[in-house]
């Protein structure tokens, strides 16, 4: 199995302050990969170095072959289009409609017609499971789960390889949630993606995730499936699995995602 995503030995420095000493992951294509940890350990920040929007103080990172420590602007700009990126709060554009807000990448980076980008647009409102009557509304108009489905819509316009998940299900009702689990999977295998997800949901870790890697005390403490996460000896393992090791006894007996083995 390729990996579409290599991390070797990255630091990462915050003033005089160590983020990350020395962080190893690899990313198989087609997964659905969870950065997970306690809160303050790096995982955005690991995200935003992956996605270019924050250097690195050391090691390489490798996405779909290319290193990006030394990336010249213009195959930046290029491998920026492989991606799309779902920020936590959404980031939609206030001033513009969903329409517009899914439209602005096809506008700035591409040659296509208005009328093109207008069928793309509604593809992409359709996949997300918003109606077409919503593509006119505007961030204020909608709810936070429609504005959930409106950003990821505008990370897929220009039908990337790669997917970045920033706590896509936070500030989701249980309900909504869990629909956007399984939006997750459904466009995961009909856009044959490899999602990166940062989250502190365990319904939603144990639904989607195939492979994780533990960042705690500046390092990856554990990488692979979950099958044998409660054998580590990690403190926040025990506190955030172990705690709730009745509800993973349940989840193992009546889990049915068809689950993909990237060990």
């Amino acid at each position: 199995m390729n990996n579409i995503i290599e991390v070797r030995d990255v630091k990462t420095l915050f003033d005089n302050r160590i983020i990350h000493d020395g962080i190893n992951i690899s990313v198989p294509k087609g997964s659905i990969y969870g950065l997970l940890g306690p809160s303050g350990c790096g995982k955005t920040t690991l995200l935003r170095e992956m996605v270019m929007l924050q250097k690195i103080d050391g090691g390489d990172i490798e996405i779909l072959g290319q290193k990006i420590n030394n990336i010249q602007y213009d195959e930046a700009m290029r491998l920026r289009k492989e991606w799309g990126v779902l920020f936590q709060s959404g980031a939609l554009f206030s001033s513009l409609n969903i329409k517009e807000n899914i439209a602005l990448s096809l506008v700035e980076y591409s040659d296509l017609s208005q009328e093109m980008i207008n069928e793309i647009v509604a593809f992409k409102i359709s996949i997300v499971g918003l109606k077409a009557s919503d593509a006119n509304l505007y961030p204020s108009q909608i709810s936070g789960g429609m504005k959930k489905k409106a950003a990821l819509a505008r990370s897929l316009a220009m039908d990337p390889k790669l997917l970045f998940l920033d706590e896509p299900t936070s500030g989701l009702d249980p309900i909504s949630a869990r629909e956007f689990d399984a939006l997750i999977l459904k466009l995961r295998d009909l856009l044959d993606l490899t999602i990166i997800m940062v989250s502190h949901d365990l319904k939603s870790i144990y639904d989607t995730v195939d492979k994780v890697a533990i960042i705690d005390n500046k390092k990856v403490v554990y990488e692979g499936n979950l099958d044998n996460i409660l054998n580590v000896e990690n403190e926040f393992i025990k506190t955030f699995f172990h705690g709730n090791q009745n509800y993973m006894t349940l989840q193992n007996t009546s889990y049915t995602k068809e689950k993909k083995s990237y060990e």
